[in-house]
C-alpha cells in the first residue's frame, strides 16, 4: 500500500518552498500541495535552549501561518540547520560567508537538526531530528570550487550532500533525509499516529 493510499482521505499542505523538500514528500508517494509559508525566519536563536527548540519554533511558525488560511488541511512546516559548538549555521547570505563556513567545517564533525511540526484540527504536532555529520578536510582551493558551483547559497551551513557537495562529507550517522530537509521515516510515524491512529 502507497503512503498516497494511507492518507488519501486528507488535504496535505507542504509549507515550504523548498524543491528539496517537494521531492522528498513526493518520494513517499504523497501528494501535498505546495504553499510556501510567508513565516518571517527571524527568530532570535539566542532565546532558545538549544537548536532544537530552534528549529521547531522556526517549523511551528511556518506551518501554523500556512494553516490559518488552510484550517481543512493538515500542514506539514519543516526547518533545519547546521550546528558546530553549539552555534546554528544557517544559509550563507553570500559566497564570502559560505567561504567561511565552509572553512569552519572543514575536517570537523557537526550535526544537521531538522524541526517538524504538523498542524492539523486544533493542534500543533512537533518533533525534531538530529544527524551527526563529519565533513573531510577541504583546501582553500576545494572550497573556492564548491563555492563556486552555487549550492552552497540555499542551504544551511553551505552545504548539501544531494549534489555535488556530496563529496565534502566522509561520514553521516542518523537520518541522511534529514539533512535534506525532511526526515521521512519519522514524519510518515508522526501523520500515521496523528491520522490513523
Amino acid at each position: 500500500m502507497s503512503t498516497n493510499s494511507l492518507f488519501g482521505n486528507y488535504r496535505i499542505i507542504l509549507a515550504s518552498s523548498s524543491p528539496r523538500r517537494r521531492a522528498l514528500i513526493q518520494q513517499i508517494g504523497l501528494n501535498a500541495e505546495i504553499i510556501p509559508s510567508k513565516f518571517e525566519e527571524n527568530l532570535p536563536k539566542s532565546s532558545f535552549p538549544t537548536p532544537a527548540d530552534y528549529v521547531i519554533a522556526t517549523a511551528k511558525g511556518k506551518a501554523c501561518e500556512v494553516f490559518n488560511e488552510n484550517k481543512d488541511a493538515v500542514v506539514i512546516g519543516a526547518d533545519t540547520v547546521l550546528v558546530i559548538d553549539n552555534k546554528i549555521l544557517e544559509k550563507p547570505k553570500d559566497a564570502e560567508c559560505a567561504r567561511t563556513m565552509l572553512s569552519e567545517l572543514s575536517g570537523r564533525l557537526h550535526h544537521v537538526v531538522t524541526g517538524v511540526c504538523i498542524c492539523y484540527q486544533d493542534n500543533k504536532y512537533t518533533f525534531h531530528v538530529e544527524t551527526e555529520v563529519q565533513m573531510t578536510e577541504l583546501s582553500k582551493d576545494m572550497i573556492d570550487w564548491y563555492v563556486k558551483t552555487g549550492e552552497p547559497l540555499d542551504k544551511a551551513g553551505g552545504y548539501g550532500t544531494q549534489g555535488q557537495g556530496a563529496i565534502l562529507v566522509e561520514r553521516v550517522a542518523g537520518c541522511p533525509f534529514s539533512m535534506k530537509g525532511l526526515p521521512l521515516q519519522k514524519l510518515h510515524s508522526e501523520l500515521s499516529k496523528i491520522l490513523l491512529g
